[in-house]
């Protein structure tokens, strides 16, 4: 029998893998090995991969016309499938235990996909990984990764809701006894607070910022509501101003920001209602004491939480380590692919 596992481990692999639209996260023997920005710089004129991750984010907006930076994921799912593999490859490349073998593990895969995944994009995500020498490939669906990961018992015949805001989609789900009962999954998450708040500055200011310095807004003083406990500085800023052309600089408070995100954060709202309107009666007793969970890092937004629970009438609490929920239930799913019959092949 030892013999059998020690001949398994040379030739295959198992990984987990949370392809997200901001970030791609790797799990592998329990560890998180990968977690990086699901982007890839490629020199146009060779097609030779320049950076990946962090070193490529570094690069974005400061590129000339033969170094271009592709996000190969939008809206939760593969949108260029030549350089997602291609980005793949070089994660997968960057796990001790499979880049220096003398030759190519095969491996098999749980891969997270949002719910409201179409079979055509399933088979892409099939695809993709049977390329990089995925012998055995199965799907889970994110909210059921983000309960898993949150230590929810999703077996029970209890009902659990959570909402799970990513950078491509919003997923909110409510599980029982190993399924998802009911479901919504919107394209409005964190890419589209990104959005909002560039949109805003230009509309506004008539100040013309990068994807990069949006982000930064987003994440150092981004909110949902003004009474929050822990109020962030104003930060400073630069961009262009756009009827001079000149760079310009001012500083923004949060107050600010909060109607900039008003639009995006009613949809995720009208999608948590819609979710609770479809619940069985009998599991939304169950979610009425238990409240919502949140996860994923839309779900950081100061306030949000606070919002969504006036909104609902319900306490909503953010998981422990809400970015990294997801890939750890798709790590659990990998260690019990037997036990989870949700899993999908």
């Amino acid at each position: 029998m030892g013999l059998i596992n020690i001949t398994k481990n040379i030739f295959t692999q198992e990984i987990a893998i949370d392809l997200g639209t901001a970030n791609t996260l790797i799990m592998h023997r329990n560890k998180i090995i990968v977690d990086l920005p699901s982007i890839i710089a490629i020199d146009v004129r060779t097609n030779n991969v320049l950076a990946v991750g962090e070193e490529a984010k570094e690069m974005q907006g400061k590129t000339h016309k033969n170094i271009k930076i592709f996000k190969p994921l939008k809206d939760g799912v593969i949108a260029d499938y030549q350089v997602a593999e291609l980005m793949i490859k070089e994660f997968i490349n960057k796990i001790p235990g499979i880049n220096k073998k003398i030759f190519t593990p095969s491996l098999i895969m749980v891969i997270c996909i949002p719910s409201g995944i179409t079979e055509v994009e399933k088979r892409a995500v099939k695809d993709s990984a049977q390329h990089l020498n995925a012998k055995e490939v199965y799907l889970i669906e994110e909210p059921m990764a983000a309960a898993i990961g949150s230590g929810l018992s999703v077996t029970k015949a209890e009902g659990n809701m959570i909402i799970d805001i990513g950078g491509g989609t919003t997923e909110c789900g409510v599980i029982a006894l190993g399924g998802i009962v009911c479901k919504k999954s919107i394209k409005i998450a964190g890419d589209v607070f990104t959005n909002d708040i560039a949109y805003f500055l230009k509309n506004k200011y008539n100040l013309y910022i990068g994807e990069r310095t949006a982000e930064k807004i987003k994440i150092d003083i981004g909110a949902a509501i003004e009474d929050i406990d822990d109020t962030p500085d104003d930060i400073h800023i630069q961009g262009i101003d756009l009827p001079t052309g000149k760079p310009k600089e001012m500083n923004l408070s949060y107050q600010e920001i909060i109607p900039a995100l008003d639009k995006s954060i009613v949809r995720i709202e009208d999608a948590v209602m819609e979710t609770l309107s479809n619940t069985p009666p009998e599991l939304a007793a169950d979610i009425y004491k238990t409240g919502i969970y949140m996860a994923g890092g839309g779900s950081l937004l100061r306030g949000l939480d606070i919002r969504l629970s006036k909104k609902t009438g319900l306490s909503v609490s953010l998981v422990e380590d809400p970015l990294r929920a997801v890939v750890k239930g798709t790590g659990v799913a990998l260690k019990n692919i037997d036990k989870f019959t949700f899993l999908m092949k």
